[in-house]
């Protein structure tokens, strides 16, 4: 059974062509991204590690990991996004490689395989985020590195994620996020230790879209990262 909810691969099927415009619905993403690896590359060296960019959509994320020297593999249950990654790559010259497959799929294909997994902005997306946390726990390796950023469920959160940024500003489509699906810091961290998995950090990630301008800090309050590792049985 697939974790993906078909309304949401819907959704991104229908951005992929515009996925590389940093002008388009992805805007916020690019502005987002240096965030994103700085928080990684914090965290573990890059070069020559393993690391599985899981709801990779077009690719943004991926490159960036690659181009810092992993062997980075991005996987989404999107098909469109796939491909406008897999031809964007050829277009850089990126080294990322590209799947259309399911995180469930992959982990029985390949258990253990991995050193670190990112996956962002990802987990409110889904029904059962629990089912993606058990698939990374088995792709990665004993002490892997688990990369999430999602979005606390408060009324902040609604107001800023989905009135501001798809209604007022029109940042994201409308439609793009569910409050419902957003996720507590304290339901992730119980859902890490169910998969496994030791919450080493959490820190905010904040956006202003007038300044185009991104920075991480304290304040978990809406858009958040978070670290976690694989416990190492015994």
């Amino acid at each position: 059974m697939q974790t993906a909810d078909p309304r949401e691969i819907a959704k991104f099927n229908e951005q992929a062509h515009r996925w590389w415009d940093p002008d388009g619905p992805s805007r916020a993403l690019h502005e987002l991204n240096p965030q994103r690896v700085a928080f990684v590359r914090e965290r573990m060296p890059l070069k020559g590690a393993r690391v599985l960019d899981l709801g990779c959509g077009g690719g943004i994320l991926t490159e960036a990991l690659a181009a810092e020297g992993a062997d980075v593999l991005g996987i989404d249950a999107a098909g469109e996004q796939i491909e406008i990654a897999k031809l964007h790559a050829l277009e850089s010259g990126s080294k990322a490689q590209y799947r259309h497959v399911d995180a469930e799929q992959l982990a029985a294909e390949m258990p253990g395989h991995f050193d670190a997994i990112c996956c962002m902005e990802m987990l409110e997306h889904v029904e059962q985020p629990e089912r993606i946390l058990a698939a990374c726990a088995t792709l990665l390796k004993p002490g892997g590195q688990l990369f999430l950023s999602t979005i606390n469920r408060n009324t902040r959160s609604f107001a800023l994620a989905i009135v501001a940024a798809e209604h007022v500003l029109k940042l994201l489509p409308k439609g793009t996020h569910r409050h419902a699906m957003f996720i507590r810091p304290s339901e992730l961290a119980a859902g890490l230790r169910q998969a496994g998995f030791e919450l080493r950090t959490l820190e905010g990630l904040q956006y202003d879209p007038f300044r185009r301008k991104a920075w991480r800090n304290s304040d978990v309050g809406v858009n958040y990262l978070a670290h976690a590792e694989k416990v190492v049985a015994g």
